[in-house]
């Protein structure tokens, strides 16, 4: 039977099998078996082409075509927001776990500050998203008391800024509490929130606590920078047994990123104190967590047109540090550059330098390890002073060819 001789659903059933099959990067998925509908699945003339050529061969082109393998895609991903990503993961664990609740302002019924929690208050109720008074010591205790109890609650801090008002049950109450009752109480509790430099909300506003936090035993701290990062440390912390601080960023919320088909599990979890390798390099180690690690990316682009080949690493985790994925890069490059936006004085690059200085990795640098960080002050109002506060692009090209002894 000649092909363009079958019945018009037979004949679409047919072409769409082959053309899905074979073009599947450049076709749409139309769920239709109609065949004006196959053909204008496929977006391009070449494919277009392919068709014509299989209407005027017949049956047997179609077990051809099916064999030949132009293009083996990589599995499914998705370009999802940062904000849409932590939306999603909190959503799957209110859903799989009952005891695991979300508090903080404006999180239900105004859906979130940043719309992190758009959509859970109408899913769950007011008993699983709860409103809060503007009292972050107050909300902040009360989430503590429900986590000593059995419960798992998600405290989010508009600003972690606001968290100050809130310390005294972080640190005294939260990370110390399973230490001093001999391992008797834990505390399994998410706080969450922004941190880090904005965009025009000055000094009080606009700071990064990863090194506050960080300081602190008892407490687990992480910080994103991608959707796949948000995604996954999210779920995992609200799963640990340990009260963990999500320190996210909100310059990052809107911004997009692909999501592979294994983040997109329900099951999938980003284990915390692993850091991740974003891109591999041989001639220096970029070190860097949250917003940074992108900045990081971009001058690893410029500086590979010039021949020098970063290696650019995603923290990830704060506390616990996964510094053997730093040695080991180190090993490897023989330079390290630390990147953060935070202030220099006791921050998470010095830690990093100290450690690589005590550990064996120390004899394999070939220079001293630099940091690049944000500027030791208050941040400026002033958009201009602002910029320049925080580490560029060009900040860590000059920090690079300085290591490497490069004339700029």
């Amino acid at each position: 039977m000649i092909l363009r001789n079958l019945p018009p659903v037979q004949k679409g059933r047919v072409l769409y099998t082959a053309v899905y099959r074979t073009y599947y990067s450049t076709a749409v998925c139309t769920l239709s078996w109609d065949w004006t509908l196959v053909r204008l699945a496929v977006k391009d003339s070449v494919n277009m082409a392919a068709l014509r050529s299989l209407l005027s061969v017949g049956k047997n082109a179609v077990p051809v075509l099916l064999r030949r393998e132009f293009h083996r895609t990589a599995p499914a991903t998705l370009q999802v927001t940062v904000r849409d990503s932590l939306n999603r993961a909190l959503d799957e664990e209110l859903e799989r776990d009952e005891k695991v609740f979300l508090l903080g302002e404006e999180v239900a019924q105004f859906d979130g500050a940043y719309k992190v929690s758009r959509g859970l208050w109408k899913k769950y109720g007011d008993q699983r998203v709860i409103d809060t008074p503007i009292s972050e010591m107050g909300f902040a205790g009360i989430a503590v008391g429900a986590a000593m109890a059995g419960l798992r609650p998600i405290c989010e801090f508009m600003t972690f800024n606001f968290a100050m008002q809130a310390i005294d049950q972080i640190i005294n109450s939260a990370a110390k509490t399973y230490y001093m009752s001999g391992g008797m109480v834990p505390v399994p509790i998410v706080f969450r929130g922004p941190n880090g430099a904005a965009a025009g909300v000055a000094a009080q506003h606009s700071q990064c606590f990863a090194a506050w936090y960080g300081h602190c035993p008892g407490l687990k701290v992480v910080s994103p920078w991608s959707s796949e990062d948000a995604r996954g440390l999210l779920k995992a912390a609200v799963r640990d047994e340990n009260p963990v601080i999500v320190l996210e960023n909100e310059l990052l919320y809107g911004v997009a990123f692909e999501l592979s088909e294994e983040a997109q599990s329900k099951d999938f979890v980003v284990p915390l104190g692993k850091a991740k390798i974003e891109r591999q390099g041989n001639h220096i180690t970029l070190v860097s967590h949250s917003r940074m690690v992108g900045i990081c990316l971009e001058a690893a682009t410029v500086l590979a047109k010039e021949g020098i080949e970063c290696e650019v690493i995603n923290l990830r985790s704060i506390r616990p540090l996964d510094i053997a994925a730093i040695e080991q890069s180190v090993m490897k490059t023989n330079h390290l550059v630390t990147v953060e936006g935070g202030w220099p004085m006791f921050g998470v690059g010095a830690e990093i330098c100290a450690q690589i200085m005590e550990g064996s990795a120390f004899n394999y640098l070939d220079s001293p390890v630099v940091r690049v960080t944000g500027t030791d002050i208050p941040m400026p109002y002033a958009r201009i002073f602002e910029e320049n506060t925080q580490p560029q692009v060009k900040d860590i090209i000059v920090s690079v060819k300085k290591t490497l002894n490069v004339k700029t």
